[in-house]
């Protein structure tokens, strides 16, 4: 189960994703704990189990014990929060956005990683859930930090090839499944 696998997998149809797979992945500057922590945090927001079981082994050997929970943390907390988020934005009542969220969120505060490493992986995961309320604030924290720009497309880039790769291989799996049974 690797990341040569998952791009074998890919349809022919779908060859640039296949190509950004490896571009993305295999040839980011971004240092290993940020891609692998990128890489596994968007695998998880993905919602794909073939994905997710073909990137997490590779994610989990490079990265520390305290970086492969601080990514699995991000995808999860980003969850409830992009929801959350995006719900009150869209909502037109701007009322909400005076109520208190009521919501833990202490794994932001405290993630057991440096705090740009798990703000890039929420930032990635909030353009997998399409929260702009989220990626504005988290690219606003990084910005802050220092982070320039190139190092925050990259992120969002991974989550770009990422879902798309998860949305091709399921759209794939559930056509084949669909001709098995006619």
């Amino acid at each position: 189960m690797s990341l040569d696998t998952l791009k074998a997998a890919v349809p022919d149809f779908a060859k640039d994703l296949k190509l950004n797979l490896g571009s993305v992945i295999g040839n980011s500057d971004l240092p290993q704990q940020q891609l692998w922590g990128t890489v596994l945090s968007c695998a998880i927001a993905a919602r794909s189990p073939r994905v997710l079981r073909e990137l997490e082994p590779e994610a989990k050997a490079n990265l520390s014990a305290e970086a492969y929970t601080a990514a699995k943390s991000a995808a999860a907390i980003m969850a409830m929060n992009n929801v959350f988020y995006r719900t009150r934005h869209l909502l037109s009542d701007p009322e909400y956005g005076t109520l208190r969220a009521g919501l833990r969120m202490n794994v932001i505060g405290n993630p057991g990683v440096e705090k740009i490493d798990f703000e890039l992986w929420s930032l990635a995961v909030s353009a997998i859930n399409g929260c702009g309320q989220c990626l504005d604030s988290h690219e606003q924290v990084l910005r802050k930090a220092g982070v320039d720009r190139e190092t925050i497309q990259e992120a969002f880039k991974i989550a770009s090839v990422i879902q798309a790769v998860a949305v091709t291989l399921d759209a794939e799996a559930a056509l084949d499944a669909a001709g098995a049974a006619e």
